[in-house]
């Protein structure tokens, strides 16, 4: 009798798990007088899914993404963040980033005298923990960059500066397609951009997707007009620290005509 080969999955336990799960999470500012801003925070990010979250100000979204990439300006209160089974609440942010989680800053960071390329290459090589030829990363960047609309002198420019916030939020879509993140945050990727800034941002998404079908992705935005191009298969209303529904793309719907009350 032949006995079939063993399937990994069945015995090991993160094969099997969720690609990201944010369990019940409290969090609060740090300090001697903390501030509670998430109250019981859930959801789940299956591989390849596209979930929205969506909020009016001060509900807590940017708190969310900072905290899911390790910021040390919150502090984690009580619940817990799993990646592919492993809770990683605890974890620093590079060891985050390292192990696949990325965040598309709301408002990203300029780094002066440090270009586009070098700064990639550096995090690449962090990232996969190997490195990647001038060459080989460079032809890498004029493909995504002509995929995403961007000059290929861009790639010697010194990271954000003196970019427009189009070009800022389009570098930040470069980034995850060259990193190759397994769960990507978005934080507010749509602020500040007119429709067509805004239309080639969530096309970049999608070219990411198309090369990478099992990415999740957690896209946090004010507006429904992100959603219509990114098609969301999971909306999630946050409502003063805490999921206050779930559901389709009718979630949105709804908030565009009845907006957050409708929802208290």
């Amino acid at each position: 009798m032949t006995v079939p080969p063993s399937d990994p999955s069945s015995s090991d336990p993160a094969a099997n798990a969720p690609l990201f799960v944010i369990e019940d999470l409290h969090v609060s500012t740090v300090g001697d007088d903390p501030t509670a801003i998430l109250n019981g925070v859930s959801l789940t990010v299956n591989e390849g899914e596209i979930h929205a979250l969506m909020g009016p100000n001060g509900s807590g979204k940017s708190t969310l993404a900072s905290t899911l990439l390790g910021s040390p300006d919150y502090q984690v209160t009580g619940g817990r963040i799993l990646f592919r089974g492993d809770d990683i609440t605890e974890w620093g942010t590079d060891v985050r980033g390292k192990a696949g989680l990325f965040l598309a800053f709301q408002y990203p960071q300029e780094i002066a005298g440090v270009s586009v390329l070098n700064f990639l290459r550096q995090a690449l090589s962090a990232r996969k923990g190997m490195d990647m030829s001038v060459l080989e990363l460079r032809l890498a960047l004029m493909d995504w960059m002509k995929r995403l609309e961007m000059d290929e002198s861009f790639m010697s420019r010194y990271v954000n500066e003196g970019f427009s916030g189009g070009e800022k939020k389009r570098n930040e879509i470069l980034q995850m397609a060259i990193l190759e993140p397994e769960m990507a945050i978005l934080d507010e990727t749509d602020s500040g951009l007119d429709i067509d800034a805004l239309r080639t941002v969530a096309t970049g998404v999608q070219e990411v997707r198309k090369e990478r079908p099992r990415l999740g992705t957690l896209a946090i935005t004010h507006y429904q007009r992100l959603l219509d191009y990114l098609q969301p298969d999971v909306v999630h209303i946050l409502i003063d620290g805490r999921v206050v529904e779930s559901g389709g793309i009718e979630l949105a719907e709804r908030l565009e005509r009845d907006g957050y009350e409708s929802f208290r």
